[in-house]
């Protein structure tokens, strides 16, 4: 049907007219959704495993990660937090998964990204077993403190990626900086991406291979509060930690500790 020139300004005129009233409709609600769908933080609300949103209404708190460098176990009294770093290793990560599993101990194993790339099937074997994961970085660079800003985040989200390739869905939940290396911008770019910055407060320096007298000792002597023991499952020759590992949980649990994984988030 053809249209006069009337019609036509008619029809133009009530399009504009329905513009404008979806313009300030969409005014009106986008304040109320942002509300609803943003954290304080800017980001999106909280999502189930299934991707959705939880609650009904209320919102779950949200998980705060301190950039603070955490050297205490989880829980409180006699609690202790086993941790395994440089690995995997394909001669001692095996045997170090052996002894932990025969005595019912979960660690916290804080791999190097390129060796996750070496053996995977080790990575998920730590998975596998409950234990859990730390980032150490791209390849274990222990002068990452004085280098660039830059260069850090790069050692640190690429070593977190390499793990998580190798082991799909499962989280790392700290980052352990080379030799300690930590500096804030460090820190804060772990803590920004879901890690735990973690430390340590009790080293028998099983990795220069002392002796096993001289591991035990360390580890035996007076433990601090809720104690988080550096050992080691790469880097070099680890009969020594495995040996030593075998007498020390047993020690442990006959006296009363519980093994738990370290503090993560704020208190």
């Amino acid at each position: 049907m053809r249209m006069t020139s009337t019609s036509v300004r008619r029809r133009r005129a009530g399009a504009a007219v329905a513009a404008t009233a979806l313009g300030l409709l969409a005014a009106a609600v986008a304040p109320a959704l942002a509300a609803t769908d943003a954290s304080p933080t800017g980001r999106s609300r909280e999502t189930s495993s299934s991707g959705s949103a939880t609650g009904s209404g209320a919102r779950p708190a949200r998980t705060v990660i301190s950039p603070a460098i955490s050297r205490l176990a989880q829980g409180t009294g006699r609690d202790i937090a086993i941790t395994i770093d440089d690995g995997p290793d394909p001669k001692w990560t095996p045997q170090i998964l052996r002894v932990l599993r025969q005595n019912n101990v979960k660690a916290t194993f804080c791999i190097v990204g390129t060796r996750a790339q070496e053996h995977p099937e080790l990575v998920r074997a730590v998975a596998a077993d409950g234990h859990q994961l730390c980032d150490h970085t791209v390849d274990h660079d222990v002068t990452m403190d004085h280098k660039p800003v830059a260069y850090q985040r790069q050692q640190i989200l690429d070593g977190k990626a390499m793990i998580e390739k190798a082991v799909p869905g499962v989280a790392v939940n700290y980052y352990r900086a080379p030799g300690g290396a930590f500096t804030p911008e460090s820190r804060a770019i772990a803590a920004a991406n879901g890690m735990r910055p973690l430390g340590w407060s009790v080293d028998p320096q099983d990795w220069s291979r002392p002796g096993l007298p001289a591991i035990v000792s360390a580890v035996e002597g007076k433990l601090p509060e809720r104690p988080t023991v550096l050992f080691h499952d790469g880097g070099g020759d680890r009969s020594q930690t495995v040996a030593a590992l075998e007498q020390y949980l047993p020690w442990l649990r006959a006296r009363g500790y519980t093994f738990t994984f370290p503090a993560r988030t704020t208190p």
